[in-house]
């Protein structure tokens, strides 16, 4: 049985993919869904000045913006309906997941299997609800005062109608982005979610590309450099590919037990613990909070006179906190470490894991179960948080540098953005191969059914 596994697991291959017509139906539907989201991208909201929106967004370069942007495939640049993307539905998750594991009421609903689940993910809809309308409403009136304050006029009509009606598009835009991703995740192949916030970084690369090789033609970057910067996305996306499957694997044995045979044989598993734990979550929070004074004082900027000493610590904040600075980077890196083991610590329950073991019967070799057992996880998995700190700070950190360096537009070669595609395709790719093995199963078992019935 085992020989036959490897060989069906071996004979994946284009053959297989093309007689495999689900896995086909549902791949034409992730494109399609994808295609629909970078359409609705190109839909702007009603009541905007595209030509003043663009000098907006320019003034407002290297704050948090552009992460946004980013994120959502340039909706924010343009200001479409789906501007703020899924930013909201995941600040939300990531809220709701920690008060889940600091707040007993929501705890306990975590445990209860499938429904808790399920109440989880509706209070996860409502905070993204409430975050779009917050996050609208400041984007309605930032634009209204961008107009006020310069004399441009971003907003044909400002005005409490102009609001309400950017806060109701918005947030139609964002739970449209939902309800798409949710349509991916059931009809189509990988999280839905995920694979629309890759599909608008991914957008980013074409402009990027152009942009490089302009840049060459003209002059401006020598050849060197784009030798080097294609050198370094290829050695990053390997070296994050790697980091991302590499784990530690803790044996776990359980007491021997009876088998068909009459003979007492003693079952072995493995606990797996993932250099990176955290994720691509302390790169999020450290980029958002430090880029957050900055858009504040970016904004706040334009009604200080310079000659000012308001205006002067304005210039000055804006100046050290740039990206590529000295300062921006050390600030960086020390947050990306800091949400490593902050947030590994709350995903990760050493004594609820020990107790789960200790009710399986499971034991670790050499350790005795309970309060020992959860103290040897807890130094194992501060020790790779260590390595997987150190992973996503470098990941993180390299590409600021030179891309501040280079002088290019590239927030998508950034850590946060390599990390999510990188993970997103290699869980695609591995949900493929799931349904092509689940394919090939399932003739193996048409087959022998065939066999059976002849003889």
């Amino acid at each position: 049985m085992a020989s036959r596994a490897d060989n069906v697991a071996s004979n994946l291959s284009l053959a297989n993919f093309s007689q495999a017509t689900e896995l086909k139906n549902r791949l034409w539907f992730t494109i399609g869904a994808l295609i629909v989201f970078r359409f609705f991208s190109f839909v702007p909201l009603p009541g905007i000045n595209p030509l003043i929106l663009e000098s907006l967004y320019a003034q407002t370069k290297g704050g948090i913006l552009d992460i946004f942007n980013t994120f959502s495939g340039g909706s924010l640049q343009r200001m479409s309906l789906i501007a703020l993307g899924v930013m909201p539905y995941i600040t939300a998750s990531i809220v709701v997941q920690l008060a889940a594991s600091l707040h007993p009421a929501l705890a306990a609903l975590k445990k209860e299997g499938e429904s808790g689940r399920k109440k989880l993910n509706q209070y996860t809809r409502y905070g993204a609800v409430a975050l779009t309308a917050v996050q609208g409403y400041f984007v309605a009136t930032g634009l209204e005062a961008y107009g006020a304050s310069s004399g441009l006029q971003a907003v044909v009509m400002p005005g409490i109608m102009f609001r309400i009606g950017a806060v109701v598009s918005l947030i139609g835009g964002t739970m449209f982005l939902l309800w798409l991703g949710e349509q991916i995740t059931s009809r189509g192949i990988g999280n839905g979610v995920s694979l629309i916030i890759m599909a608008g970084i991914v957008a980013q690369m074409p402009t990027f590309i152009a942009n490089m090789f302009e840049g060459g033609a003209s002059g401006s970057i020598s050849t060197f450099v784009i030798l080097g910067l294609i050198a370094l996305l290829i050695a990053m996306v390997l070296f994050i590919t790697f980091m991302e499957r590499a784990q530690r694997r803790l044996l776990v044995q359980y007491p021997k037990r009876a088998s068909q045979k009459g003979m007492m044989q003693a079952d072995r598993s493995h606990l797996p613990l993932k250099i990176n734990t955290a994720g691509v979550i302390p790169p999020i929070f450290a980029s958002s909070l430090l880029l957050l004074p900055l858009t504040i004082s970016q904004f706040a900027g334009k009604s200080l006179a310079p000659e000012s000493a308001m205006g002067a610590f304005v210039i000055s904040l804006n100046q050290y906190l740039r990206h590529g600075q000295p300062l921006y980077m050390l600030l960086y890196a020390a947050g990306i470490i800091f949400f490593s083991f902050f947030y590994t610590a709350v995903v990760f329950n050493p004594e609820e894991t020990s107790d789960n073991l200790k009710r399986a019967g499971g034991f670790i070799p050499g350790i005795r179960p309970g309060k020992n057992t959860a103290n040897y996880l807890d130094y194992v998995l501060t020790r790779i948080t260590v390595l997987g700190a150190a992973y996503i700070t470098i990941v993180c950190v390299v590409p600021e540098y030179v891309i501040a360096q280079t002088g290019l537009n590239a927030m998508f070669l950034g850590g946060t953005s390599l990390l999510i595609v990188v993970n997103v395709t290699v869980d695609t790719i591995t949900q493929i191969q799931s349904h092509l093995l689940a394919h090939q199963y399932g003739d193996l078992i048409k087959k022998a059914k065939l066999k059976g019935r002849l003889r």
